[in-house]
């Protein structure tokens, strides 16, 4: 037994090992968000375990906004991913339906907001090894294994994995994704809520530069995004009906590379498809309760969101540094960090910020799917609206990026 792994044979917790509990957090979940959430939660001054089973190349990519940037600088893990990372500084949106009532272009470029960059694209490879770097040199402890049972009891949470060990702490962070075990044991409830959509996404190398412009498309089926990546190169996320997504992900690599250089009209010149294609079905869904007893859900464990708006993964990057905030505040105070105060601090200050971005991203894609004409045109002068209003432009853009109030202080850029 050590510290970090706080396990008796018979699952009860005393003396010492008390002791030790009480300053003690398991993470559950080898993604991006649970890495995050072990990194600030170790940082906070928690004694972490971490467990993450082998987790499965991801071809994707991720646009990092500024705040989730912060945090990586915060916890010292940019500077192993900065060179891999290109720079959005202008988003483009284009209307390439073929409606009666188009919306006007509208481009937002980051230097309206005085930043360098409204997010940073990158490959969830080296993402993904980047944070599991930092995660082996910090004090966490990391078991590969499967979590097969978890019990929250009014003293300690205790966990049990696939290869028997039983293991105790304060408190659970569980980042275990969308099919959440820990989500599922506890007996929470999701609102899910699927569309007749599925996103292709893949890398491609283009022959012209893409300056650093971010260019969506937006189409009857949903959006067609080009995100920069270093070099001549961008991801592609391809938004479009479960049959054309089979059409597509079933072509030849240049048959495929010459359909997405058509949707985007050339504007990146000749493309060649550089990485293996996913597909992956669109839907929503929020837990009912973000924590319960002594656990906490963060990441698509307790939100999953479609990838428009580049969303996801930074409300779970939020989610991660609003826990290790409570947490540290928590200890500093002397006080339990998996008790009733933290659990309603947790779900008072994220519950906003993941309602009202699902709600935007789902409004917004309903608005591209629906064939009622006075929608369009709504949506039409909204986009007219922020292009000829700076004002309101620069607000929608503050949004965009991230909360403007409550902000963690990692997304802030501060120590916690």
């Amino acid at each position: 037994m050590t510290d970090a792994d706080p396990a008796t044979p018979q699952g009860k917790v005393q003396g010492n090992a008390q002791r030790t509990v009480r300053r003690t957090v398991i993470v559950v979940g080898g993604g991006a968000a649970g890495l995050v959430a072990a990194l600030g939660l170790s940082a906070a001054g928690a004694s972490v375990t971490l467990i993450a089973p082998d987790r499965r190349p991801d071809p994707r990519t991720t646009a990092l906004m500024d705040g989730s940037v912060n945090v990586l600088k915060t916890l010292g893990v940019w500077p192993r991913l900065e060179e891999n990372a290109a720079a959005l500084k202008v988003m483009r949106l284009i209307d390439g339906t073929r409606r009666l009532l188009r919306a006007p272009e509208v481009a937002f470029a980051a230097r309206e907001m005085e930043l360098d960059a409204f997010a940073w694209n990158v490959e969830n490879l080296n993402l993904n090894a980047a944070l599991d770097t930092a995660v082996t040199e910090a004090p966490i402890d990391r078991i590969t294994a499967q979590l097969t049972h978890v019990v929250s009891r009014p003293d300690h949470v205790e966990v049990t994995l696939d290869d028997g060990r039983i293991l105790h702490a304060a408190l659970l962070a569980a980042a275990d994704g969308r099919n959440s075990l820990v989500r599922r044991s506890l007996g929470i409830p999701v609102r899910a809520r699927s569309y007749p959509q599925v996103a292709v996404t893949a890398t491609l190398a283009h022959s012209r530069a893409h300056g650093d412009v971010s260019t969506e498309f937006h189409t009857e089926t949903g959006p067609f995004t080009l995100v920069p990546l270093p070099g001549k190169r961008s991801s592609v996320v391809c938004v479009v009906d479960a049959a054309e997504a089979e059409r597509l992900v079933g072509l030849d690599p240049e048959a495929f590379a010459g359909e997405m250089e058509r949707r985007a009209h050339s504007i990146l010149g000749s493309m060649r498809l550089e990485s293996e294609r996913g597909s992956f079905p669109l839907s929503a869904g929020t837990a009912d309760r973000l924590s319960f007893g002594r656990v906490a859900l963060l990441g698509e464990a307790a939100h999953v969101i479609p990838p428009i708006g580049a969303q996801g993964l930074n409300l779970g990057i939020r989610d991660g540094a609003t826990l290790a905030e409570l947490v540290a505040d928590t200890l500093r105070a002397d006080g339990d960090i998996g008790g009733a105060a933290l659990a309603e601090a947790y779900e008072r200050r994220r519950r906003a910020d993941i309602e009202t971005r699902s709600f935007a991203v789902d409004l917004f894609n309903r608005s591209l799917l629906t064939g009622i004409v006075p929608i369009h045109g709504l949506r039409g002068l909204a986009l007219w609206l922020m292009q000829s209003t700076p004002s309101l432009r620069r607000a929608v853009m503050r949004q965009g990026i991230g909360p403007t109030r409550d902000v963690p202080r990692l997304v802030a850029g501060r120590p916690l």
